[in-house]
């Protein structure tokens, strides 16, 4: 069994970190390069940084963010938002980017999904999923373009599929749980867990140190994924990291 990661999260729009709840209401929450710096000395494993602008002046703005934190930080990081072209990956994977989130663009172009890989290995590859509960199909749907946008598609046989292109890692985020505090979606990452062989992020509602060991252990999530809590200092990674060893979960 791999070793469970906890990883925070940066939203960053105009170079600047937000955090909101159901993907609205955004508040500042910090400078990304200094964050990120900060989440590195107290034991992140991983950072993702999330360009939820992803503007041409975004773009350029997230190219310059990367390089700074890259010689900030020791830690592997993941940046998406905007990335619609193997060139793209290359430009952020050249300013520091370990590995390459990609969304909006997977959907539209699920080769690119393959492309990415072949081009720089499956482990570079995370596709980032954004679902919601739909009722009508009494199953999760996928949404693009931030959240604002339904594909009509079906959370489960997208993952399976994104899995048979090549990605090498899901970032699943729960929009119904984002930013609320209750708690991650267990039967939501579960259910994605439970399709595929990759490993799974788990993001979206993380609000107390027991979601951490539940996710885990209930979800058979790889990782945790958070923000609030850890920008806002409502919780620290040591905290969570201990909670953990005491009930006998491996971590990093």
């Amino acid at each position: 069994m791999l070793a469970k990661r906890i990883i925070p999260c940066l939203d960053v729009k105009d170079g600047r970190v937000v955090k909101g709840v159901n993907f609205v209401n955004l508040r500042d929450a910090g400078d990304p390069v200094e964050l990120a710096a900060t989440y590195d000395r107290e034991g992140a494993d991983e950072l993702v940084f999330l360009d939820i602008s992803a503007s041409h002046e975004g773009r350029a703005t997230m190219v310059e963010v990367v390089r700074k934190t890259a010689g900030e930080i020791t830690i592997p990081f993941t940046v998406g938002g905007g990335i619609a072209s193997v060139d793209d990956m290359t430009r952020i994977l050249r300013a520091g980017a370990d590995k390459i989130g990609i969304n909006t663009a997977a959907v539209k172009n699920p080769e690119l999904i393959t492309d990415g890989a072949r081009r720089f290995g499956c482990q570079c590859i995370v596709v980032a999923i954004d679902a919601k509960f739909n009722p009508a199909w009494g199953e999760w749907e996928v949404y693009i373009h931030g959240g604002r946008t339904p594909t009509g598609i079906k959370a489960l046989e997208w993952v399976r599929r994104v899995e048979s292109l090549g990605a090498g890692e899901l970032l699943l985020t729960s929009m119904d749980a984002d930013g609320t505090k209750d708690g991650f979606d267990v039967p939501l990452t579960r259910a994605v867990s439970e399709s595929v062989g990759i490993p799974v992020i788990a993001s979206g509602g993380a609000g107390k140190i027991e979601d951490f060991y539940e996710v885990f252990q209930e979800a058979k999530a790889d990782a945790g994924l958070a923000a609030t809590i850890f920008h806002y200092k409502e919780l620290t990674i040591h905290d969570v990291k201990e909670d953990l060893k005491k009930k006998g979960v491996e971590i990093r």
